[in-house]
């Protein structure tokens, strides 16, 4: 009776520890995010953080430049993938559609140009990042965008 009683405390033991060390090792996949500038990693994202959005500052100075954004579902490019712009009313003012991606880290490039043409109609200058697609249908805020003045840093 004695060895049944201890082999059953030695497995609720056991058990006690892998659950606790399972509860601190890393999540596989997930969902997360990264925005570049020119190929130039400027935020990334992933799990909790991105309950967290952060802001990116623009100026004319980035005009011809690229921004890209790359999506992860769970290590997995989205289908039927929408990069959205919105103002403070959450109107949307531009969306670009992007085909199903090739490999695990597909880019969707926007022109800063044209985020910039859309801050002059603006007129608290901040705009919102929305990433959308087959996955995530009801989207996601990824990022704000505000113009960067001589006092703000910019990327």
């Amino acid at each position: 009776m004695k060895t049944i009683h201890k082999k059953i405390m030695a497995i609720t033991a056991l058990l006690g520890i892998c659950f606790t060390l399972y509860s601190f090792s890393p999540r596989w996949g997930g969902e997360g995010f990264e925005i570049y500038l020119n190929n130039k990693l400027l935020l990334q994202q992933f799990g909790n953080q991105m309950d967290h959005v952060k802001t990116l500052q623009l100026d004319q100075s980035f005009y011809n430049d690229q921004l890209s954004v790359r999506y992860y579902h769970c290590g997995r490019v989205g289908k039927n993938r929408d990069i959205t712009i919105k103002d403070g009313q959450n109107k949307i003012l531009k969306e670009w559609r992007f085909n199903d991606g090739a490999g695990n880290s597909a880019a969707m490039n926007c022109p800063v140009k044209d985020i910039l043409s859309l801050q002059k109609g603006n007129s608290n200058n901040t705009l919102s990042l929305y990433y959308s697609s087959n996955e995530l249908p009801n989207g996601r805020l990824l990022v704000t965008i505000t113009k960067a003045n001589n006092n703000q840093t910019k990327p």
